[in-house]
């Protein structure tokens, strides 16, 4: 176990551990959560080199972080696993680490930071309901729904603890990830334009037409064009049918490659266009052009987070399409945008109007625009 010691930051004084042997970070939602949760974890590992870092969080969404270098073990519980399963794990985190920071305001990953940790700390909602979960954590930071970058919340826990905070977006992939990807890309001269045409939910979603006409005006640039996918069989069935209409010669890896694969094929493109969607932040923390658009979801809290991002405060405004270092960010067609619901028929399986209405030519000279910046 560390040593427990007083630190005082900001006046306030906090016990810590000053030089922790094993730290878990709880960051248990989304594929994107889990990897914006990559320069906390990474700022963990600068400060304390010996401490072994592990990182809990549900199944499915590991593959981004599987071959992070700053990581011991991944820790993968699921969804809604069953209370005997549930149980059986809860007992094994018990008291397992000197520090536990949870990510994520919630019931159960605060439990799941009390568990694990000697010391815990997190987020939590700074509402009079949430009051009784502070009792479980010796430090709590209110967490800021709407005016914080999400990467930016997660190093509030950085600042709290009083280490240096690295902003770093990492995206990691192994040897095996490569090799995979050389055998399914062949060789071939002309640079590689990736476009990922469908998010988990219908509410993220561009017309099919405006990316025929994207891809189209790629490849009429010179540009071999890829499409990359998750392995879900109607996002397959969609993105084979949106193949068909659109220039020929253009490859789907659709349901190909690991969340490690995906990221080595970003690695290697000269342009990236996508939803607001877990890829199109691994396409902007490696620094690939990228263009990205927005309906609903607030960029303020949700914006690619560009590399080599540096300001102290939000990268993205909440309103306007904007530009900011290797990302284009293009925000939907309405005025309502963003209103911050799933769709406009306010269920995940419901189209956004703003982003339905797109024109394919705003698209176009985004990419036009940021591929002339680069150049």
């Amino acid at each position: 176990m560390g040593h427990l010691v007083p630190i005082t930051r900001h006046s306030s004084p906090i016990t810590a551990v000053q030089q922790p042997r094993s730290i878990l970070v709880v960051v248990t939602r989304r594929i994107g959560d889990v990897l914006l949760a990559t320069p906390l974890i990474r700022s963990l590992k600068r400060a304390w080199p010996d401490a072994q870092v592990d990182a809990l969080v549900f199944d499915g969404t590991q593959g981004v972080i599987t071959s992070n270098p700053d990581l011991r073990n991944v820790l993968a519980i699921a969804h809604r696993p069953g209370w005997l399963r549930h149980a059986a794990f809860l007992l094994r985190l018990a008291r397992r680490y000197d520090i536990a920071l949870s990510l994520v305001p919630g019931d159960r990953r605060t439990l799941y930071a009390y568990l694990a940790g000697r010391w815990r700390a997190g987020l939590l909602l700074p509402t009079r309901k949430e009051r009784w979960k502070r009792r479980f954590l010796h430090r709590s930071v209110p967490f800021d729904e709407r005016d914080t970058h999400t990467v930016l919340m997660h190093l509030a826990l950085v600042e709290m603890l009083g280490i240096p905070a690295h902003r770093e977006v990492m995206v990691t992939w192994s040897g095996q990830d490569a090799q995979q990807l050389d055998t399914l890309l062949g060789t071939d001269g002309r640079p590689l334009a990736v476009l990922h045409p469908s998010p988990k939910f219908n509410y993220k979603m561009l017309r099919q037409q405006t990316w025929v006409e994207i891809a189209t005006w790629l490849q009429v640039h010179g540009y071999r064009l890829v499409i990359s996918g998750g392995p879900d069989g109607a996002e397959r069935a969609y993105i084979d049918g949106l193949v068909c209409d659109m220039p020929a010669g253009t490859v789907s890896l659709a349901g190909k490659l690991t969340l490690g694969g995906t990221a080595c094929l970003l690695s290697r493109a000269a342009v990236y266009v996508g939803p607001d969607t877990a890829v199109t932040h691994m396409a902007a923390a490696l620094g690939v052009p990228t263009v990205a658009f927005y309906g609903p979801t607030d960029p303020v809290k949700w914006g690619p987070w560009p590399r080599g991002y540096a300001a102290s405060g939000n990268p993205w405004r909440r309103l306007g399409s904007q530009s900011v270092g290797n990302v284009r960010l293009i925000q939907g067609n309405a005025s309502c945008a963003p209103c911050h619901s799933e769709g406009c028929e306010r269920h995940v399986a419901s189209f956004s109007d703003c982003l339905q209405q797109l024109p394919g030519e705003k698209v176009v000279a985004a990419i036009e625009s940021l591929l002339k910046k680069k150049s």
